[in-house]
């Protein structure tokens, strides 16, 4: 039985991510020759060809395009095994890119970092903060945290806590517009929105009973950004559904008090999100421990 040609595999894998076989022998320091030929042989193995060739240009076929992700995943996972063992002998250095939402990176990671980047003074962070997901193969990332009811994928997942989603507004806006018996009355009332959900119009709520009811206010203020409502909420200029850890000063101060306090939502989980591959760079797993354990004692 012969073993997979995993150099032609990864070679395969940078030709295509650069789209050209100069460009992939100057990273790889390879002839280009040899990289012709290595993805020739890969070809004859397979019996299918990976590329069309003209004079002037490369593109993947559609053999090429369906087998890439197998392909990104061997040279990812040699990549990694390589900087493992290295890491075993080397002290800690090195960069690691992560991705974080917008808000809870600003109010809950920075610290966090902080006391990491004291206690590994040799590893870079290259940190990405949005909203939107990202996508972790394609752009390189090592590690991201999410706070989503994540859907099946091929990452690996590890859920760190739950994350509670509160419905607040400020004592005047109350004060002012009524106070609310169930969610239904939230369709007379000013709601604020945020924007990057699958259905950011609805919200659902458990009562006591155990039932559920959703509703679909109207709104006043769609932000994809929750931390923006903020100040409008405090002046008392709405109704908003914000995570713990984003209104727990506001309503710690009195600035906001929370609503319909019988009827809960659906909690969502913050989780630690890393490609597939089992071999990760010691700098990477470092930073992963330091995050599961600063989040779960959260």
């Amino acid at each position: 039985m012969r073993l997979p040609d995993f150099e032609a595999w990864a070679i395969f894998a940078t030709v295509a991510r650069l789209g050209s076989f100069t460009a992939a022998a100057t990273e790889l320091g390879l002839a280009k020759a040899t990289v012709s030929k290595a993805v020739t042989r890969l070809e004859g193995e397979l019996g299918v060809a990976l590329f069309h060739r003209t004079s002037r240009r490369i593109s993947l076929s559609s053999a090429g395009q369906s087998l890439l992700p197998h392909a990104e995943k061997i040279r990812a996972q040699g990549d990694a095994a390589t900087e493992a063992a290295r890491d075993e002998a080397e002290i800690l250095t090195g960069r690691v890119k992560m991705a974080a939402p917008l808000s809870f990176g600003l109010s809950e990671l920075g610290p966090v970092l902080a006391d990491f980047m004291e206690e590994y003074p040799g590893i870079e962070i290259d940190l990405d903060l949005r909203d939107s997901r990202v996508d972790l193969t394609g752009q390189g990332i090592d590690l991201a945290l999410r706070i989503a009811a994540l859907p099946d994928s091929s990452l690996r997942v590890m859920h760190l806590r739950e994350v509670r989603r509160h419905l607040v507004a400020a004592p005047s806006y109350l004060a002012r517009a009524g106070r609310l018996n169930t969610p239904a009355d939230l369709k007379s009332h000013r709601c604020f929105i945020y924007s990057n959900l699958p259905n950011p119009q609805v919200m659902t709520f458990t009562g006591p009973d155990g039932d559920a009811v959703s509703v679909q206010p109207q709104s006043v203020f769609r932000a994809n950004n929750s931390d923006i409502m903020l100040p409008a909420l405090i002046a008392g200029q709405g109704i908003a559904e914000l995570p713990d850890f984003m209104c727990e000063a506001a309503l710690a101060s009195g600035g906001l008090e929370i609503i319909l306090p019988a009827w809960r939502n659906s909690p969502l989980t913050l989780s630690l999100v890393m490609p597939p591959s089992h071999y990760r760079p010691a700098r990477v797993q470092v930073l992963i421990d330091f995050l599961q354990k600063a989040f779960r004692l959260a």
